[in-house]
């Protein structure tokens, strides 16, 4: 049910508020210090406030004052100030301090519940438009929401229709697969092959056949034409990774078939033509290369017709929990765990660290944290940041959150030590065994005696 604050220091209206949006799950507040505290507590998505609040109930400082503090710690909040029916400048106001709307004394049932209505309907709307937009671009594969990311996905649509040769950099682990598949599933050829090969991971004596394909009896064990990746990926896609490891010599080849748009088969005679768009990546710098004569020249030209950096994940700050928790998602799903969410803690080390393996790094830690939770919140001991779960905690003002965060880790943190013996985390924890099995069920922690 839809949390509802109510602020007035009038009984009666407090009581004729709450019969009329008897629907919602009423809160009731007199002044403004239990009013703050109700919004901490209980996160109203609506709040009714009186502007005529103690100690100054003749004037609206303190209702204004009200205001703007709830805005400030809630700012997605919808605020309906109510005032007296000679007051409309301090609603006006109200409204322009952020107030969503307003409503004039003497309350009439009709009215106020319409006024309610639409306010907790927009709330509920704005907050799964903030959802979808923590994973827009989800739909490509792109997920994040800061500047850099919306930046990139806005080029990776704009490239994506036509057929031009796009190199990605950045460092490992940034996503330059998932970017050079954003493009792919962006374009007309998202019902083709994604072919991707990674020009480092095979032998330079295997990879111009990998590439081109054979026919039969080019070379020894050749029993059977096989078709090439560039092939395979006909009316598709394909993804050179590490270009900057091909060996030199095949770099003519890719070159010829880049701008011919046709293929000869290793021992074969005949010109093959593919229609194929080719999306290259690497993290070395092919300026320096090419400088260095390790790369040619007219291929770097070739493969960078557009270029897209890609930002690492360090200075991708405002994705880093948005990333952390579609991950999280996704393997308690997958390890059937009952992890719903970070403590307070996990959120500080995930938010402090500096991700020299940028998002493979960050998908691998909370992996491994899915399996090793006990608990609904990922710790940062779980998360393997061992530093951060004493040093400089910062507490949450939730005591709720507090309290469960704490006691979800010291049993954790008991029970290992116990070796999983549960009269030993017990007395660990200074708690008889009934207590110490009430906790483990309130907090759902996935802990078998």
């Amino acid at each position: 049910m839809d949390k509802l604050l109510i602020v007035d220091d009038d009984k009666g209206i407090q009581k004729q508020l709450k019969w009329s949006l008897s629907d919602y799950d009423v809160v009731l507040a007199d002044d403004r210090e239990s009013a703050i505290a109700a919004v901490r507590r209980f996160e109203p998505s609506v709040v009714t406030l009186d502007l005529g609040l103690p100690p100054d109930e003749a004037n609206a400082s303190e209702g204004l004052a009200c205001l703007q503090e709830i805005l400030t710690i809630a700012p997605h909040t919808k605020v309906i100030v109510i005032t007296g029916n000679d007051d409309r400048t301090n609603a006006l106001k109200a409204i322009a301090a952020g107030a969503y709307d307003f409503y004039q004394k003497p309350i009439e049932q009709e009215v106020i519940e319409v006024i309610v209505s639409r306010a907790m309907s927009l709330a509920s709307i704005e907050t799964e438009n903030r959802k979808m937009r923590s994973v827009a671009g989800s739909d490509i594969g792109i997920i994040g929401n800061s500047a850099a990311i919306e930046r990139m996905r806005m080029m990776v649509k704009r490239i994506a229709p036509t057929a031009i040769t796009a190199l990605l950099l950045g460092e490992s682990g940034t996503g330059k697969e998932v970017t050079a598949n954003a493009i792919h599933l962006a374009s007309d050829r998202k019902e083709k092959p994604f072919i991707a090969i990674n020009c480092a991971s095979i032998p330079e004596t295997l990879l111009e056949s990998e590439l081109f394909g054979f026919e039969k009896g080019a070379f020894t064990g050749a029993h059977k034409t096989t078709k090439g990746k560039i092939e395979c990926a006909e009316g598709g896609t394909l993804f050179l990774d590490e270009i900057g490891d091909m060996p030199f010599n095949l770099q003519a080849k890719l070159l010829r078939f880049l701008q011919e748009k046709k293929i000869e088969r290793l021992g074969g005679r005949q010109e093959i033509a593919v229609d194929v768009r080719v999306v290259c990546a690497t993290n070395q710098n092919l300026q320096e290369m090419v400088k260095e004569k390790t790369f040619r020249e007219d291929l770097f030209y070739r493969v960078s017709e557009i270029t897209l950096d890609i930002p690492p994940l360090r200075d991708r700050d405002e994705d880093i929990i948005i990333l952390a928790q579609y991950f999280l998602n996704l393997y308690a799903q997958e390890y059937n765990s009952k992890a719903k969410g970070f403590a307070e803690d996990a959120l500080k080390a995930l938010r402090k660290y500096n991700w020299p393996g940028n998002i493979r790094e960050l998908q691998n830690k909370v992996k491994s944290s899915v399996i090793m939770s006990t608990g609904i919140q990922v710790t940062a001991l779980d998360l393997g940041f061992f530093d951060e779960v004493d040093e400089d905690y910062t507490l949450d003002l939730n005591l709720r959150s507090v309290r469960e965060s704490a006691e979800t880790i010291a049993i954790q943190k008991a029970y290992a030590l116990a070796e999983g013996n549960m009269s030993k985390t017990a007395d660990l924890l200074g708690i008889t065994r009934p207590t110490l099995y009430s906790l483990i069920e309130k907090y759902e922690l996935n802990i078998n005696s």
